[in-house]
């Protein structure tokens, strides 16, 4: 091996040692989020009919989520969107997660928020097969987070409701600021972003990120 050869080993490896202390670089899985639903028994009875029960499509990585073979049509003062999929199970309130187009579209001015965090959102109507529902509130764009389960919190010393900045490796890669921990004990470790996010930083279902 060459003077240069080594010095470019011994570079590489410090590098390893920045990004990971111990030598392993703690990578954590992407999840890649299109425009989707949550919705409440009873919005779910207005929209498919008293006592409906969603019908899973697919497991999610989160324990206990699925995707539902159900959709719904999201209607706005300027437009509508077609076949949003529709995500169980079913929550306290009806939650519209769209993407940063779709405010153009739909005509409506959804802030980036963290799930569940609905006060100061807007509303849209929602049609589905049996009927229709005006929503006062619960559309956003999704805010960029990391789930985690306590012991992932532990091994990447951060905790809940922390904000971190990930590196994004590749040809379009960067830094994704303002990404916020969630921890909880159902939750298995995975960085969430959407359509928007990854097609601009060319992440998809086999990528992942490390936390800077």
């Amino acid at each position: 091996m060459s003077q240069c050869d080594e010095l470019l080993a011994l570079l590489m490896e410090a590098v390893k040692q920045q990004a990971a202390p111990g030598g392993e670089e703690k990578q954590i899985p992407v999840g890649v989020s299109n425009r989707h639903v949550h919705l409440s028994q009873s919005d779910l009875d207005r929209l498919f009919g008293p006592g409906h029960t969603l019908e899973k499509m697919k497991d999610l990585s989160q324990p206990g989520q699925y995707a539902c073979k159900e959709t719904v049509t999201v209607c706005g003062p300027k437009g509508v969107i077609e076949k949003v999929r529709i995500l169980g199970p079913v929550r306290s309130q009806t939650q519209v997660e769209i993407l940063a187009a779709d405010c153009f579209k739909l005509g409506v001015k959804a802030p980036i928020r963290l799930s569940g965090d609905l006060d100061g959102t807007p509303g849209v109507t929602l049609v589905g097969p049996k009927g229709s529902v005006q929503t006062e509130k619960g559309v956003m764009i999704a805010q960029r987070h990391i789930h985690m389960h306590p012991k992932d919190a532990e091994k990447f010393g951060v905790h809940d409701g922390q904000w971190v900045d990930l590196q994004v490796d590749g040809l379009r890669g960067g830094v994704l600021k303002n990404t916020v921990i969630r921890v909880t004990g159902e939750s298995a470790l995975e960085c969430h972003v959407d359509t928007e996010e990854a097609n601009a930083l060319g992440l998809g279902p086999a990528s992942s990120v490390r936390i800077v």
